[in-house]
């Protein structure tokens, strides 16, 4: 295995790194798949030069408020998804998360990977105190992950995103980490 990574960054089945140019391609597909467009925000395409501009201007969390890190599976050392912190507040020590994958990566442990290792840093770089997701409640797979994680199901938001000529109820997942010296019983 590749060690030229920070360990933090390394799971047992993925590493997590910035985005680099070369990402594009994995990054378009991903970002224009009709499928992801009920779970993020986007309303329409977004063009090769777009996402260029966004791998160009991505870096300091403090500043953009969102982090987003690409999903590398060791085994075949390429990416297969990314994992984003976003809303960011540095003043409630919280951040929202999300976790997207190519299509023919699901299913494969990855994104539990992914998501403890994004635990580990948003705790212990960023000094993070909750994160939390917002999942479409007809999401199995997703509400799975999350359940998996340690997150707790906080509130169901009825009618919350516009799905089609409808609505959909969405669920919201909170892990609030403990305190050290809570988790010693000082």
């Amino acid at each position: 295995m590749d060690r030229q990574y920070n360990d933090l960054f390394v799971g047992e089945k993925v590493r997590l790194r910035a985005m680099e140019p070369e990402d594009l391609s994995m990054l378009y597909e991903l970002e224009n798949s009709p499928g992801m467009w009920d779970v993020g925000s986007a309303t329409v395409p977004y063009s090769k030069y777009m996402l260029k501009q966004f791998i160009a201007g991505a870096g300091d969390i403090y500043t953009d408020k969102q982090l987003r890190l690409m999903v590398i599976a060791l085994d075949a050392n390429e990416p297969v998804g990314c994992i984003d912190l976003m809303n960011y507040s540095p003043r409630d020590a919280r951040a929202e998360v999300g976790v997207a994958l190519l299509h023919s990566c699901r299913g494969k442990g990855y994104a539990a990977d992914a998501l403890a290792l994004l635990e580990e840093y948003a705790r212990g770089c960023l000094g993070i105190h909750q994160l939390y997701a917002y999942v479409s409640a007809d999401n199995i797979a997703s509400i799975s992950l999350f359940s998996r994680s340690g997150y707790e199901k906080a509130n169901r938001l009825i009618d919350w995103v516009k799905i089609g000529d409808g609505y959909a109820d969405v669920i919201l997942f909170q892990k609030i980490f403990k305190k050290t010296a809570e988790i010693l019983g000082r």
